[in-house]
C-alpha cells in the first residue's frame, strides 16, 4: 500500500516522484505513435529497461528455483519474452478504447464459457481466478463485449504518483473495480451477493495465506477466491487471455469450473490450472515477480508457532 506523498521522506519523495515523471512523459511519447507500432515499441523500451534494473537476474534465480525441467529453457530469452510482454501490457492499458475494440474481438474457448453462462442464467455470482500472464484485461474486454459486465479487485502501485494515474486508466477500461483492502473487500462481498461478476488475481504472494506448490516450490498463496465462492455460492471458473503470434491479438482461453469442496483444495485446483497454462506459454506468466517469497505465519498461525517455539 502506498504511503500518502506527504508522509514520504524525502529520499522517498524524490525517487517516486523523479520516476514517475520520467514513465509519465515515456508513456506520453509513446501515445503518439499508432497502436500496431507504440505496443511493440513498449515491449522493447520495457525489456531494455529492466535488464538495466537487473529483472532478468530474478527470471534467471527463478528458473533456477522451479522444476528441475524447466531449468533447461534459456534464462535470456525468457526474460526477453516476459518483459516484452510486460512492456505491450502497459502500452495497451494506457491506449484505452484502441486496446479494447482490438481486446473485445478475442474468441473465446473452453468450457469455463458455457459455466459463466450457466451461472448467470441461475442468478449465481461468479468469480473469474486469472493471474499476471499474457493480459487479463483482454479477457475482461472479450466477455463485457459478449453482455458479462464485471467488476475487479485490484492492487495499489508502490508508488503512489504513479498509482493516482495507473489508476485512472485501469478505471478507464473498466465498469467495477475495488481496491485491495478492507474496504475494497467489503464492495466485493456486496457485488457477490448481488449475483455479480468479478475477476480476481491469485497468482500473488499473499500474506497469511496457504503454502501450496507452484511448479514444484511452494509458494504462499491466497484462498480468499474460494472461500468466497463458497460462501456465496459463486462459480469459481480460470481465465487467461493468451497473446498471439502477433503480439497483439489474443484468445480468451476459460477452463472448468472449480468444483466446491474446501478452500485449500479449491485453491490447488486454481494454482494447478495456471501452471498447466504456463508450460504451454512460459513467457506470458509475470517470472519476473517474487512468486516464491518465505512464508511468514500471521494471527492464529503465528501464535501457533510461537507456542512451538517455547
Amino acid at each position: 500500500m502506498p504511503a500518502d506523498p506527504s508522509e514520504l521522506s524525502t529520499w522517498s519523495h524524490v525517487k517516486y516522484f523523479g520516476s514517475n515523471l520520467f514513465l509519465r512523459g515515456l508513456l506520453l511519447g509513446a501515445g503518439l505513435v499508432p497502436y500496431r507500432f507504440r505496443v511493440p515499441m513498449m515491449g522493447r523500451l520495457v525489456t531494455a529497461m529492466g535488464r538495466a534494473a537487473g529483472f532478468h537476474k530474478r527470471v534467471r534465480d527463478n528458473l533456477k528455483l522451479v522444476s528441475p525441467e524447466l531449468s533447461e529453457l534459456d534464462a535470456d530469452q525468457l526474460y526477453r519474452d516476459v518483459s516484452n510482454n510486460a512492456g505491450r501490457m502497459i502500452a495497451e492499458l494506457y491506449a484505452g478504447k484502441e486496446f479494447f475494440e482490438r481486446a473485445r474481438k478475442a474468441p473465446i474457448t473452453g468450457p469455463g464459457l458455457k459455466a459463466l453462462e450457466d451461472a448467470r442464467a441461475a442468478g449465481r455470482p461468479v468469480l473469474l481466478a486469472t493471474a499476471h500472464f499474457g493480459n487479463y484485461d483482454a479477457a475482461r474486454a472479450a466477455l463485457v463485449a459478449r453482455g458479462h459486465e464485471m467488476g475487479s479487485l485490484y492492487r495499489r502501485m508502490a508508488n503512489p504518483y504513479f498509482n493516482e494515474h495507473y489508476v485512472e486508466a485501469m478505471k478507464a477500461n473498466h465498469d467495477l473495480m475495488f481496491e485491495q483492502g478492507k474496504r475494497g473487500m467489503v464492495e466485493l462481498v456486496r457485488h457477490l451477493k448481488k449475483g455479480g461478476i468479478a475477476a480476481i488475481v491469485t497468482d500473488l504472494h499473499a500474506q497469511g495465506g496457504e503454502l501450496i506448490d507452484f511448479f514444484g516450490k511452494p509458494a504462499v498463496t491466497s484462498t480468499v477466491p474460494a472461500e468466497l465462492a463458497l460462501k456465496f455460492g459463486a462459480a469459481l471458473i480460470p481465465v487467461y487471455a493468451v497473446r498471439q503470434e502477433n503480439g497483439l491479438d489474443f484468445e480468451i482461453v476459460m477452463n472448468a469450473e472449480v468444483p466446491p469442496s474446501d478452500p485449500l483444495t479449491m485453491s490447488k485446483a486454481l494454482s494447478a490450472d495456471l501452471e498447466a497454462i504456463v508450460r504451454k506459454h512460459t513467457g506470458q506468466w509475470f517470472w519476473i515477480h517474487r512468486r516464491w517469497k518465505p512464508y511468514v505465519p500471521v494471527g492464529k498461525a503465528a501464535r501457533q508457532t510461537s507456542s512451538a517455539a517455547d
